[in-house]
């Protein structure tokens, strides 16, 4: 069996990869990994927002199947994870960093954690991270964009911690003879966006505009209009977005040296020939493309993810893929390749085949992929909620928002999601095939009860906790002071939100 070094980091579009094409970024850890095994070019998170994304590749399902659709929701134990299915395997799953798991359970599956997340377990477990200086900046809020630029985000220590924990982990192993399961949850490139001075003086008069800045008035949902006057897009200044896209560029290489360093280690193992590494992130951000930033949308920039597979002599070196796959069908890759029992429920499909270039995989392979976001949460959904559903299929891509309309679109002949097509009458048989397949296991109107019941539950969990005050495991010890802008002048932090 093959061990496994699987990196997953928080908020990466992967448009901002040298090997996804970017020619400013430097990354040139995450290319060689690229140049040893192959690049899944059209990959889709689960869901444009972290904990539901995550807990959906843990198990292997969409989030409408784990009832986790927010920040807030606590996915049931009882659904067994990729760690659990490793664990069954005969391995020893160990998990270094971010998990972002709400509620008691801290492992799902994992027989340790080597360094913690940074926020309570549970909601009303304690006091909101407090990010000094920087307060308000890792959600999206106006402040966000304003409070940005050099300086240093208390993620970027998180994950420099992280990074030596899973570098001594693999300098420990030796000649063992129990192949490894070794996850290293990364928080980077997720906001604040500042990056320390030297990342962003490198980036700086180097990060090209984005390609479609311009927010359509007449196409998009009213979610969007909403969400971008919340976030307060429509008034922040175009030096405060440019500052933005500037400190995620330096974020990004900041992330790709820890990577670096962690690829390094396990070549000095000399176990690297016989270890499958894979690198994805749980969603993207826009970077102010449609003159959106942060994640919550289906476009590209937020919905699509890097993907990244390498395993000496069993995935050919330097090949690229363009079938459409699921951050679910990662979950199944890993678990095939492991010779780990499949997660009962799962709809992810193993992307072996893909990988190692077997004859008539491509052809066989069923290019979907499917995505949701579901709130009700105040300051990431209007008033009454939002309940949408995505569904990518060859070369369309509709998006469902509920008591709101569609949005259709052909990647290949409009890549930019420039021209919504879902009212054009030469589209409507695509528009109704592709709507009747996405509402066919996802029902609206139960996910709207479901979400009641769950609110409900998380109030007396949420209140429980604020008054009983139990006590957090494997948490990071995140300091104010590990957060602050050189230039403190460029915005005002406001209250504490975000991830």
């Amino acid at each position: 069996m093959p061990n496994l070094l699987y990196i997953h980091s928080d908020q990466h579009c992967p448009l901002v990869t040298g090997c996804y094409g970017d020619r400013v970024v430097e990354t040139p850890n995450l290319d060689r990994l690229a140049a040893s095994g192959v690049v899944m070019d059209s990959a889709y998170c689960p869901s444009p927002i972290c904990g539901p994304s995550r807990m959906s590749m843990l198990t292997g399902r969409h989030p409408y199947q784990n009832r986790s659709w927010t920040n807030r929701d606590i996915l049931d134990s009882q659904i067994p994870s990729l760690a659990h299915a490793m664990g069954a395997a005969g391995y020893r799953p160990v998990l270094a960093g971010r998990m972002h798991s709400i509620g008691p359970d801290q492992l799902r599956g994992y027989s340790q954690r080597l360094v913690g997340d940074h926020s309570p377990n549970l909601p009303g477990g304690g006091p909101a991270p407090d990010r000094g200086a920087l307060n308000g900046t890792a959600g999206p809020a106006l402040v966000s964009l304003q409070a940005s630029g050099a300086g240093q985000s208390g993620y970027e220590v998180h994950d420099e911690d992280v990074t030596d924990a899973a570098v001594a982990y693999l300098s420990q192993l030796g000649d063992a003879e129990q192949p490894f399961s070794l996850t290293v949850g990364l928080m980077l490139p997720h906001p604040p966006y500042v990056a320390r001075r030297p990342d962003y003086e490198r980036y700086a008069g180097n990060v090209p505009p984005p390609r479609n800045p311009t927010f359509t008035e007449e196409s998009p949902p009213e979610f969007l209009r909403w969400w971008r006057k919340n976030g307060g897009l429509d008034v922040v200044s175009d030096e405060a977005k440019q500052r933005s896209r500037i400190a995620y560029w330096g974020l990004v290489a900041s992330m790709d040296r820890m990577i670096g360093r962690i690829l390094d280690a396990l070549e000095q193992t000399g176990q690297a020939e016989d270890t499958l590494v894979v690198y994805t992130s749980d969603h993207g951000d826009m970077l102010g493309e449609h003159g959106l930033f942060w994640k919550h949308t289906f476009y590209e920039e937020s919905v699509r993810v890097p993907l990244l597979l390498s395993w000496p002599g069993v995935i050919p070196a330097g090949k690229r893929n363009a079938n459409v796959v699921s951050a679910l069908d990662v979950t199944a890759t890993i678990l095939d390749a492991v010779q780990a029992p499949p997660l009962p429920g799962s709809p992810g499909r193993s992307l072996l085949p893909l990988a190692r270039g077997d004859a008539g995989a491509v052809d066989a392979w069923e290019d979907v992929a499917f995505s949701e976001y579901c709130s009700d949460e105040s300051g990431w959904s209007p008033p009454g909620g939002c309940y949408q559903r995505m569904i990518r299929a060859g070369d369309w891509k509709l998006i469902y928002y509920h008591d709101e309309g569609l949005q259709l679109f052909n990647l290949r002949e409009d890549p930019g999601e420039l021209a919504n097509r879902a009212d054009a009458p030469d589209c409507r048989q695509v528009r109704d095939d592709l709507q009747a397949r996405l509402l066919a296991d996802w029902h609206p109107e139960q996910v709207i009860a479901d979400m009641a019941a769950r609110r409900e539950q998380n109030a007396i969990l949420a209140a429980w906790a604020e008054n009983t005050q139990p006590a957090n495991q494997h948490l990071w010890d995140l300091q104010s002071k590990m957060f602050y802008l050189e230039d403190p002048q460029q915005g005002r932090a406001g209250p504490t939100t975000g991830s």
